[in-house]
């Protein structure tokens, strides 16, 4: 009994947390999505709002069926939670598998995306502080080269641009803003003007996609460690899943066990108690003075 309840309480601890962090992410990503101004066009593939309030979401309704279950102790629930989790582990296994095959066809399609993203940098703010901090933090600009940013119709280099940011590069891309105390964001005004080596000295000139790549090659204990780590913990809701499933039989069985010889005690006393049966029982001796 101790097992079986180690075992119930784990898992709706687990399925908690989990739950608590989905409902944090919906929250963040409802936040940030009426805090957009409502004229711009959200898609799913470069909208981090929409992405957060839909990861969260499947996290939520997921969870929702592990807590429930564990807690009432319901097969049914746990067993959707523990179909739901294999379907996902599966596809996260096929997808590893598949994108290592098929590396390069993964990449250009990253690429793709990412250009996408650049193009719609000025239309969404929540696209545009993720932009900045992927710049920031890898010390790229653009994807390929810091001239992917003419794509952008703020920052397209061409004599018909009206733009005051034309020939321009995001603030993010330039180099030395850890050091400076006010921040100058007219810093990367012209660069794409400017030669390689003129313009190296004011922006990073390295493409994000191919810092992502090497920076993901040195790190692969950390890669590979997160990766590993969440695998790790779908493999335990899985198991506490499946041990509640089967201790839940188990106890069925008991219960039901003690139930059939509570029938067949209560079948016997009354066999006992009752004048007629067994069938064998002798009459009662006829008195004497009866007879006589």
């Amino acid at each position: 009994m101790r097992g079986y309840r180690t075992i119930k309480y784990s898992l709706f601890c687990c399925c908690y947390v989990f739950w608590v962090a989905s409902s944090v992410l919906v929250a963040a990503g409802v936040y940030a999505k009426i805090a957009k101004e409502k004229d711009v066009i959200d898609t799913l593939t470069v909208d981090p709002a929409l992405v957060l309030i839909l990861i969260g979401s499947v996290m939520f309704f997921i969870n929702v069926f592990g807590c429930l279950g564990a807690l009432r102790n319901a097969k049914c629930l746990l067993r959707t939670f523990l179909g739901i989790l294999l379907v996902i582990l599966l596809l996260q296994i096929g997808v590893t598998v598949l994108g290592y095959i098929f590396s390069e066809k993964v990449i250009q399609r990253t690429e793709q995306l990412m250009l996408r993203a650049l193009v719609g940098y000025r239309e969404d703010l929540d696209l545009e502080n993720a932009i900045d901090f992927i710049q920031k933090k890898f010390q790229c600009c653009g994807v390929q080269a810091f001239t992917d940013w003419s794509l952008n119709a703020y920052f397209n280099c061409s004599e018909t641009n009206p733009s005051l940011e034309a020939c321009a590069v995001p603030f993010s891309c330039c180099t030395g803003l850890q050091s400076q105390t006010v921040m100058n964001t007219m810093c990367g005004y012209g660069v794409q003007r400017a030669e390689g080596s003129s313009a190296q000295e004011e922006v990073y000139t390295a493409g994000c996609l191919e810092q992502i790549l090497w920076w993901s090659k040195h790190h692969l204990l950390l890669v590979g460690g997160l990766a590993g780590a969440l695998l790790l913990v779908e493999l335990c809701l899985v198991c506490l899943a499946a041990a509640q499933i089967s201790r839940i039989r188990v106890e069925q069985r008991r219960v039901e066990q003690r139930r059939v010889e509570q029938r067949r005690a209560e079948s016997r006393q009354r066999r006992k108690e009752s004048p007629w049966l067994p069938a064998v029982r002798p009459f009662p001796e006829p008195d004497a003075n009866t007879s006589s």
